[in-house]
């Protein structure tokens, strides 16, 4: 084990315990620009990652009656066969290594891109969706069940290309299809959702052998006590301050990863 790996997935940990998102945003392109990791390799290690620590809270949300579990049905209705059918289309493609990387690394520019312009208009979005007016009753009361699992598939597929979008993006989604879900539940739903997303995925990308265990274990090493030291830190932290800290920070990295 790497202890440079220890460190960065502490890090990383704890900016996700204090901010609540930055997981897969953070540790897929820091494995790529900075330790030289495979695209393909860091998303896939970076799913396992991402299940094993968001079941835990996804447990504890669950057990606070913090979780719709009729949205998290309907949304892994599209994300879990949109996942398979992605891992399915990688495998037969049979994409050489050059080709592959082109394609996680530009999903991957494109994923951070969005997720930070999400962060930034998370507010907005929220103000928007909560207006109910005409158009939105329509959604809501005639197309919301399809519209949620259209959604889920779009998650589905970039979560399984690029590991990231499960968080920032699937939170700003639900916040607009269910503007009446309080806070908490938006929060917990979409953690309860993508531990079962990124564990299909994750072990799709097992079948593939683009998953790295050695790295995975040296990256929870650090990112486990990371998040619980964070998640105790995160009170003392404006959000004003660490959201558009954190937008600016993946829209550079964003630029970089697609110009690279």
């Amino acid at each position: 084990m790497d202890w440079l790996y220890t460190v960065s997935g502490f890090v990383v940990g704890l900016i996700v315990g204090v901010t609540g998102v930055g997981g897969g945003s953070l540790m897929t392109p820091l494995l790529v620009l900075v330790f030289g990791v495979s695209p393909a390799t860091a998303v896939g290690t970076d799913l396992l990652y991402a299940a094993l620590t968001k079941s835990v809270g996804g447990w504890v949300h669950s057990r606070n009656g913090s979780v719709d579990w009729k949205i998290v049905r309907l949304l892994s209705l599209g994300s879990l066969p949109a996942a398979l059918l992605t891992i399915f289309l990688l495998n037969y493609l049979s994409l050489d290594e050059k080709v592959l990387k082109s394609l996680v690394t530009s999903v991957l520019s494109i994923a951070l891109l969005l997720t930070a312009v999400a962060l930034l208009l998370k507010k907005w979005i929220k103000k928007i969706a909560a207006k109910d007016d005409g158009a939105a009753y329509q959604l809501h009361h005639r197309h919301l069940s399809a519209a949620t699992i259209v959604t889920g598939a779009i998650v589905g597929a970039l979560v399984t290309i690029s590991s990231i979008g499960a968080g920032v993006l699937g939170t700003v989604a639900l916040l607009f299809l269910y503007p009446k879900l309080t806070a908490v539940k938006v929060v917990g739903t979409d953690i309860a959702h993508a531990v079962p997303l990124t564990l299909v995925a994750g072990l799709g990308h097992t079948a593939l052998g683009t998953v790295d265990f050695i790295l995975l274990g040296s990256l929870l090493l650090g990112s486990l006590p990371g998040i619980y030291i964070g998640s105790h830190l995160s009170a003392r932290f404006p959000e004003k301050i660490l959201r558009p800290m954190l937008a600016t920070m993946l829209l550079i990295i964003g630029t970089k990863l697609a110009f690279n």
